[in-house]
């Protein structure tokens, strides 16, 4: 992950094509420990490609992603015609339940 932050570091300071030496430059600068091979896949895999529309791509990829909980089955009521404000309170209610079915307190 460091070595995205500094390459894209770089490229939101202007440079359009990091080099590996640029990455690296960046990474020592703070006392990062750099691993070559993991500096040149990144900038191999990143290199004539627009950042802005890699993130976009990112993004909706990100967005089907199920990030579970409670939320989908809340979503799911509601997108169904049910109440939202109904769905929550049954999301209430069903963590109330679960955390009187631990069968102990905090302080017994």
């Amino acid at each position: 992950m460091k070595y995205l932050a500094a390459y894209l570091l770089l490229v939101n300071a202007g440079n359009t094509a990091p080099t590996v030496a640029d990455v690296t430059k960046v990474l020592e600068s703070i006392g990062a420990e750099v691993e070559e091979d993991k500096v040149n896949k990144v900038v191999e895999e990143l290199n004539g490609k627009d950042i802005k529309e890699l993130i976009a791509e990112g993004t909706e990829k990100l967005s089907s992603v199920p990030t579970g909980g409670a939320a989908p089955a809340a979503g799911g009521a509601a997108a169904a015609g049910g109440d939202a404000a109904a769905a929550e309170e049954k999301e209430e209610e069903a963590a109330e339940e679960s955390d009187d079915d631990m069968g102990f307190g905090l302080f017994d």
